[in-house]
């Protein structure tokens, strides 16, 4: 570019050249002349470099001085330290500029700011300069453009007592006023340059008038060679050329510039801003004759690049100016095509993060609908087949299709809402993308007619609205349509074409995958959520001794293994249970399953709460050892509590398995968690099972809950008792039911990451009206006494109809406790939703019920028992044994 401006400047000459031909006399005194000002400006230079480091130097020295004489000056660290600096700093800075003869002062905190100015309205603000080497106790000298201009200026550290730097002060000189000397000294100079040059021409006159005498055998053809290969130059580089007089008038334009800018051939000599055709902008630059580099200006249906420069007077007139144009059109069409196609890549790369950051169908098709806004439509709509949303495969037509998501640059648009249930019509876009698995573009929704049939009054709303292009895209994964997405642009964007069609299908096909895979979870985490509650109670069973109330709450990143029980025992009595298997999925609701089915086969021989442990836990031992011998998941890990309570003596036996100690709330909302030994998780072995016995008082609440109740990443575990404490305490005489939620809302974490079952159970206790007890004596005779004192009771209760059939059983086991058992002897009638009759001693045999012989005396007592009774059977005691019977009340 240097080169062609350099030989435009001597183009722009040509013509007054051709009228007036110098001679080879001329080109020496040129020569000559030229000469004596290179020397003179060689010595001007020389000058120029001496005084310059001379004042340099004299300018770094005075401000280094000054800058560490006002920086160790006494009152200037205490200055500092007060709320206001600059009122103390400003005016003694300014005294000491004036006294030193420097151009400013600066003092600034350790941050840059300044205290101090010569310019009041830069107090304040960030100094200009570099101030790490001053924070490191260093001082520092540099030349900079600052607010006065260009400065040499020194930066030192301000220290206290404790030689910490607390500030720093620079101070400078402006450069010209460095440079003051050099300038009174260049008028000699150039004097004596102007008559070394006056001299040389006087000179060099006298030489070329004989010299031109001597240049006439020079041929014109010879001059009209050398124009001619200057317009050879200039009209055939691919460049266009203007050249525009000090008046804005043309003064040349080559061919290519004719082109580019469609000039009239008569063009030359006219003003520019006269020139026809051209654009304002354009016009404008011409004719302002300032610098300009490769500014892209329009020119009919054109893109030119231009590039102004003005002439001085090195090769041309002073105020022309050289004008290159260049043809950009195909160079901008190229640069717009890439950053289209770079915004393309943009978008894909944002969708690939923003879609399907979660296993939620809903979440990921607002995603998709929100990820696009407002770079590729200004609406989006997502609508998937409603089976889909619960994890099933769609339908195979557009049928039953729910709006999953909606959203735009507005919220005011007349798109259908989110929510909604409705069916394709066939002959809308939708309907055929859904059913040919294609995109459809309607580039023209106003003039289409096929997409009004689905809803035609929000159809006129919606292109009353200025939306007025669509595309449709099929949500496709592993060759099923899932749903549609549809993207319309309104005034702010232009209609869809086909390239945005390509477009639409890949960012579509990306969530797509993302929408099976967050179906494919639903469905999985729906059958394993069905499993669960299929696993645990549907319904609590009817008993006399606590009111129950329950929750169970899934984990959000799939099911768990947490289950709890309530089993009727004899007696009247009720065994609770909760436990959890850690991990997630199918694998520990199934093994939850078996836990919980264990405990109840287990809880039916009537077992204390640490033999049923130590039953439990070997039953889980030998799942391991079998899952572990075929590779799968062992259940190392599962806990459980298990309880009993007996409404008649109001007493509750517990043990645990390395589970939660349970809470208890008492009747005046006073909370304690009881002290219940903490043996080991189920299936590690080795450690047996220790139990506890409460007493508690009618009304009581026993809590029980599994550790996702009270854990969480962001809480300890103590945070999470003291919560539960908080939720439980100062609620006298509140249900069930309220105590199950008012927890869950106190204490559930916002989204947690395990499975949570909660039990709460209020006490009761049996009436003593209900519960008759004698003691036996060890003689066959006492068995018609109790005959009668149990059928005077059960005429006091008005069961005289179960008289007879009692009378037989309690006579049968008082028998066999005399003749088999031993001391003490007791029995116990009971009146609840069953008429129990119980009847214990000191022995722990039991009895077989067995088929006897025809031949044989005895045997058939237990028999009859059994073929009387609703259910009997025994448990053991510290003491012995009790064989009970049930029969049920009219």
């Amino acid at each position: 570019m240097a080169s062609l401006f350099a030989r435009l400047r001597s183009l722009s000459v040509k013509r007054h050249f051709a009228k007036s031909v110098r001679t080879v006399a001329g080109q020496v005194l040129v020569f000559q002349v030229a000469l004596v000002v290179l020397l003179v400006a060689c010595g001007v230079f020389a000058l120029i470099l001496q005084s310059e480091r001379d004042a340099a130097a004299e300018a770094r020295r005075r401000s280094t001085a000054v800058a560490e004489t006002f920086a160790r000056a006494p009152g200037v660290v205490a200055a500092l330290q007060t709320p206001d600096p600059s009122k103390i700093l400003q005016p003694l800075t300014e005294a000491a500029r004036r006294a030193a003869d420097v151009d400013f002062i600066v003092v600034m905190d350790t941050s840059g700011i300044r205290y101090t100015h010569p310019l009041p309205d830069l107090i304040g603000k960030r100094f200009v300069g570099e101030i790490g080497p001053s924070l490191q106790g260093r001082r520092y000298v540099e030349s900079v453009d600052g607010p006065l201009g260009r400065e040499v200026q020194a930066t030192v550290p301000v220290k206290n007592a404790d030689d910490e730097v607390v500030g720093l002060v620079s101070a400078g000189m402006k450069v010209k006023n460095v440079e003051s000397q050099l300038y009174r000294q260049l008028p000699i100079i150039l004097g004596a340059g102007a008559g070394a040059l006056a001299l040389s021409a006087g000179v060099t006159a006298l030489v070329g008038r004989r010299l031109r005498r001597q240049t006439h055998s020079l041929a014109p053809n010879e001059m009209a060679l050398m124009y001619q290969h200057h317009d050879t130059v200039l009209h055939s580089v691919r460049e266009g050329v203007l050249i525009v007089g000090a008046d804005g008038r043309l003064m040349l334009a080559n061919d290519e510039a004719r082109r580019l800018l469609e000039l009239p051939p008569d063009i030359e000599g006219r003003r520019v801003s006269d020139l026809p055709g051209l654009d304002p902008a354009m016009r404008a630059l011409l004719a302002s004759g300032r610098e300009a580099t490769d500014e892209v200006l329009p020119a009919g249906e054109r893109l030119v690049a231009v590039n102004q420069r003005p002439t001085g007077s090195g090769g041309g007139r002073p105020g022309q100016t050289v004008v290159t144009l260049r043809d950009s059109t195909e160079l901008q069409a190229v640069t717009g095509r890439a950053e289209v196609a770079r915004e393309r890549l943009r978008l894909l790369y944002d969708a690939g993060l923003r879609i399907g950051t979660s296993l939620d169908v809903l979440r990921t098709a607002d995603e998709l609908a929100r990820v696009l806004i407002p770079r590729f439509a200004d609406f989006v709509t997502v609508d998937l087949a409603d089976p889909v949303l619960h994890g099933e495969e769609p339908a195979r037509t557009g049928t039953e299709m729910r709006r999953a998501a909606v959203s735009g640059i507005a919220d005011d648009h007349p798109l259908t809402e989110q929510g909604r249930l409705f069916d394709y019509q066939p002959s809308t876009p939708q309907a055929r993308g859904y059913g040919s698995g294609r995109s459809q573009l309607v580039s023209d929704l106003a003039s289409a007619e096929a997409w009004r049939v689905q809803d035609p009054e929000r159809a006129r709303a919606i292109i009353d609205y200025g939306i007025h292009s669509l595309i449709t895209a099929p949500i496709q994964a592993r060759g099923v349509v899932l749903g549609m997405a549809s993207f319309w642009r309104s005034r702010q964007h232009e209609p869809f074409n086909e390239e945005d069609v390509s477009l639409a299908e890949e960012l579509v096909a990306r969530a797509a995958v993302s929408i099976d895979n967050a179906r494919r979870y639903t469905r999985e985490h729906a059958l394993a959520v069905t499993l669960q509650r299929s696993l645990l109670p549907q319904a609590m069973p009817e008993q006399s001794a606590l009111d129950i109330a329950y929750r169970y709450i899934p984990a959000q990143s799939g099911v768990g293994g947490d289950w709890f029980d309530v089993i009727p025992m004899p007696g009247s009595r009720v065994a609770l249970a909760v436990g959890d298997v850690v991990g997630h999925g199918l694998h520990a609701a199934a093994t939850m399953g078996r836990l919980r089915t264990a405990v109840h086969n287990f809880s039916a021989l009537d077992l204390p709460p640490d033999e049923l442990l130590n039953h439990l836990d070997d039953l889980v031992g030998s799942i391991d050892q079998r899952e572990t011998a075929q590779s799968a998941a062992g259940v190392v890990g599962a806990t459980c509590l298990y309880g009993i309570y007996d409404p008649v003596t109001r007493r509750c036996v517990m043990a645990r398995a390395g589970h939660l100690a349970p809470a208890v709330v008492g009747p005046d909302g006073t909370v304690e968690f009881p002290d219940v030994p903490a043996g080991p998780p189920l299936g590690l072995g080795g450690m047996p099972f220790q139990t506890a016995e409460v007493c508690l008082a009618e009304g009581t609440h026993l809590v029980l809950y599994t550790d996702g109740l009270i854990e969480d990443r962001r809480r300890d575990l103590d945070v999470g008792l003291e919560l539960l404490r908080e939720a439980l305490a100062g609620h006298p005489g509140r249900s069930p039911e309220q105590t199950c939620q008012d927890v869950l809302d106190s204490v559930l974490p916002e989204r947690p990451k395990d499975d949570v079952a909660l039990l709460v159970a209020r006490t009761r206790q049996l009436p003593p009206d209900r519960i008759a007890d004698w003691d036996v004596p060890a003689d066959p005779a006492a068995v018609a006494g109790m005959r009668d004192a149990v059928s005077r009771r059960l005429d006091a209760w008005g069961l005289s109809d179960l008289g007879f059939t009692m009378e037989l059983i309690l006579s049968e086991l008082i028998t066999n406790a005399i003749r088999y058992g031993s001391e003490p002897i007791h029995v116990r009638l009971i009146r609840d939703r069953a008429l129990i009759c119980e009847v214990a001693d000191g022995s722990s045999t039991s009895p077989h019920l067995r088929y006897a012989a025809t031949t044989d005396e005895g045997g058939r007592g237990l028999f009859l028992v059994s073929q009387m009774a609703e259910r009997w059977g025994t448990r053991y005691t510290p003491q012995g044994k009790v064989i009970w019977a049930e029969q049920a009340l009219p």
